[in-house]
């Protein structure tokens, strides 16, 4: 049975692409969403492995969640400290989609670095995809570096890049830098820190 991670946020756009995004970065975990804590507390929430929960849910439910605290990230609009809750993990989910990523992954590196406390990827996600060549552009493009830069570096052609570019997108199904820094990052092809 997959872990399950729960949302519970009643901004329902904003809970779906969370969604999306903890999916990719951590697959193996079955990602819930609930408009409110009452729906939420009706599902059963001590099967999840993790909530991510709106800032405003938290505070009219402190006692649960403060039972709960290491289950808990709270759901931030700031990085500020001063406007987050001092007990809890928290996540600014204002920011630049690829700040936003950098920092679930860092959550998860903190709290699950190499798979700790995680059930095991199942074999289809652990086998190699990329050939060594489409894993060094991969790892170019999530640093940041344009084609031209890309084959500056690695001595092909421009048209060699946007080849691989798109094999690497294709072969692991992927639609955004995003979703590839995910998984660069979270297959241990490319550091946080470089990112």
């Amino acid at each position: 049975m997959r872990p399950k991670v729960a949302i519970v946020d009643p901004n329902t756009l904003a809970a779906i692409g969370l969604k999306q995004m903890l999916q990719n970065v951590m697959p193996i975990m079955t990602v819930d969403v609930f408009g409110s804590f009452t729906e939420f507390e009706a599902n059963k929430p001590e099967e999840f492995f993790h909530f991510f929960v709106a800032m405003n849910v938290v505070l009219q439910n402190r006692q649960f969640f403060s039972e709960h605290r290491q289950k808990t990230i709270v759901l931030t609009l700031s990085l500020d400290a001063s406007f987050q809750l001092s007990d809890f993990h928290c996540l600014c989910i204002n920011e630049p989609e690829k700040q936003l990523v950098r920092s679930l992954l860092m959550l998860q590196q903190h709290a699950h670095h190499g798979g700790r406390n995680l059930p095991p990827m199942p074999q289809v996600l652990q086998q190699k995809v990329l050939s060594d060549r489409e894993i060094e552009v991969m790892s170019f493009i999530v640093q940041g570096y344009i084609n031209k830069e890309i084959a500056d570096q690695l001595n092909i052609g421009l048209s060699t890049v946007i080849t691989h570019r798109k094999n690497i997108m294709d072969k692991l199904g992927l639609k955004s830098v995003s979703a590839l820094t995910i998984y660069a990052v979270m297959h241990g092809y490319v550091d946080i820190n470089k990112i």
